[in-house]
């Protein structure tokens, strides 16, 4: 749990950096490029490619594709269309995608899952709803795609991981995740880029410097990790703990209005069905030890 809690303090800047200073000023399939780039570039030098069948690097890459490259084309695409609250917003439903897939995966329906992630919906909604109109309607459907690809990314992983080499730490592999979202990015870049758009400034720049290293290079190798050691409902609820640090830093940094007391509620809401589902897990495996 402790990588997912860091995780999402680190990744609670993204959505206001890109907002503030890439949206509509870079093009955005060049943001995502130089984003997975620089994350690749990271941890090229840990991979181990002897170490895995090639079943499973493709499968690795695949995945990268999937919840890095794919997610990311979707995800600066919502921000020409909503605003950064917007956007996170429409984010609430990622839980419930995790947790749907996972049962999918594994063959099985957990209803518990479903409750504690609905109630994780029923406080990220309490903090962000302000109502929409049908003018929002097609950056919903730009952030379900970016949510069913990030959904689809961690579930995907948490059951590959337990297939790998158990001697070969995670950052050895990681890097062929990273190389499956480059290709994607360079395909999509290569098609819908704009060159023209290109950063200008240092501050755009240092933005996509950071945004890559840190957000996407130790972010997802992070995130993945801490996706491994959590059953699925925990971390469905890990999903939407970013709304209300994304708006916690977009309120203290960038002095947008938030209310308060809607934050305060959401958010102990959703601690609420992090300890419910905590408590439940800690009971099933009292009762069935494995």
């Amino acid at each position: 749990m402790g990588y997912l809690i860091g995780v999402t303090a680190l990744w609670a800047f993204s959505f206001s950096l890109i907002g503030v200073y890439l949206s509509g000023q870079v093009d955005s399939y060049f943001a995502v490029l130089m984003r997975i780039a620089l994350a690749a570039l990271l941890f090229l030098p840990f991979l181990r490619p002897g170490r895995l069948s090639h079943v499973h690097k493709l499968a690795l890459m695949g995945i990268g594709a999937i919840q890095l490259g794919l997610m990311y084309v979707f995800f600066y695409q919502s921000f020409l269309l909503l605003s950064v609250p917007e956007v996170l917003l429409f984010t609430i439903f990622t839980p419930l995608y995790v947790t749907l897939i996972d049962d999918a995966m594994a063959g099985r329906f957990t209803p518990f899952y479903l409750l504690t992630a609905a109630i994780a919906v029923g406080g990220a909604a309490v903090i962000r709803y302000q109502g929409v109109d049908s003018g929002f309607w097609l950056g919903f459907l730009v952030v379900q795609g970016a949510n069913v690809c990030f959904a689809l990314g961690q579930v995907a992983y948490r059951y590959l991981a337990a297939r790998l080499p158990k001697d070969l730490p995670h950052r050895s592999v990681f890097g062929w995740f990273y190389l499956g979202a480059l290709a994607l990015a360079v395909f999509a870049f290569g098609l819908f880029g704009n060159p023209h758009m290109l950063p200008t400034t240092s501050v755009q720049w240092g933005v996509l410097a950071w945004l890559g290293l840190a957000a996407s290079g130790l972010g997802y190798f992070l995130w993945n990790k801490g996706a491994t050691q959590v059953d699925a409902g925990a971390l469905a609820i890990m999903n939407n703990a970013l709304i209300p640090a994304g708006l916690l830093v977009n309120l203290l940094i960038w002095n947008r209005d938030a209310d308060l007391p809607r934050l305060a509620l959401g958010g102990a809401i959703i601690v609420v069905s992090l300890l419910v589902n905590e408590w439940w897990a800690k009971r099933r495996q009292v009762a069935s030890p494995v």
